[in-house]
């Protein structure tokens, strides 16, 4: 079945301002839509150099079934630098504007690796990129992307914003407050922010909470500045954390006091 039941009225939907359509709080869950921000990175294999490990496919997917399972509706945004970085391209005599759509397109090439895995794990998915490619996902619709989220599909977001000069991180920010989205969780290597790099700086402390502000004034090489400028305007709040370890995605969802959290929160913020 072609998943444009009526063209014409979904361009018509997407120009009118969206309402979004009443969710139900999962049962134990602190969020109950989220936007997960993975980086390309993360599924290279450590041991064979791939730029897709299969093994570390399957692991995402069974951590993202369980949060499915108890109700949370999740969308994914995936970065595409095991493939290809466009500022690292420009350095190399590659156009800035090529490189970052030749970055776009590994976005969607990691999309499609993250989908497979799901699928085979029984989890609906559905694919939306930035940059039409009708053959292989749908176009980025936000009416449409709501809907799937209220039938329970995780939705993956591809090709970033579609434009030239913006990170995933942006994208990931912008997505989330177009589906309304109680948090983004960006996921990493490292069990929150520090104040300095723990693996070159092993001294250096966790923060457990932060404002926008200050991560901004800080200089956190954690999102970048449009990304947060999103999230600080839209009040959607940021948890850092470590998505190697077993269960850290459920206990985040959950409320468990997981990595670092960036929010408009005042008041002091613990250094553990």
């Amino acid at each position: 079945m072609p998943y444009l039941e009526n063209p014409y009225i979904d361009i018509i939907i997407v120009l009118s301002k969206v309402k979004h359509m009443p969710r139900q709080p999962a049962k134990t869950s602190k969020f109950k839509r989220i936007l997960l921000k993975l980086s390309g990175e993360v599924l290279q294999s450590k041991k064979s150099g791939l730029s897709i490990d299969p093994e570390v496919l399957v692991g995402f997917a069974r951590q993202i079934k369980r949060v499915r399972e108890t109700g949370v509706e999740i969308a994914i945004v995936v970065g595409g630098g095991n493939i290809f970085r466009g500022h690292i391209g420009e350095t190399r005599g590659i156009d800035r504007n090529t490189g970052d759509y030749m970055g776009m397109l590994a976005t969607v090439i990691n999309s499609l690796a993250i989908q497979d895995a799901l699928e085979k794990e029984n989890v609906d998915t559905r694919v939306q990129t930035a940059i039409e490619m009708r053959q292989i996902a749908e176009p980025f619709i936000l009416r449409r992307a709501v809907r799937h989220l209220s039938k329970g599909r995780v939705v993956i977001f591809g090709g970033g914003t579609g434009n030239p000069y913006f990170s995933t991180d942006t994208a990931a920010a912008l997505r989330a407050s177009e589906i309304d989205a109680d948090a983004v969780l960006k996921a990493t290597k490292v069990d929150g922010v520090y104040t300095a790099d723990p693996v070159k700086h092993p001294s250096a402390k966790r923060y457990e909470k932060l404002t926008y502000q200050e991560a901004i004034e800080k200089q956190l090489k954690i999102m970048d500045a449009a990304a947060f400028a999103l999230c600080m305007e839209n009040r959607i709040p940021i948890v850092v954390f470590d998505f190697f370890k077993a269960g850290n995605l459920e206990k985040v969802v959950a409320g468990e006091p997981i990595g670092t959290v960036i929010s408009d929160e005042g008041g002091p913020h613990g250094v553990s």
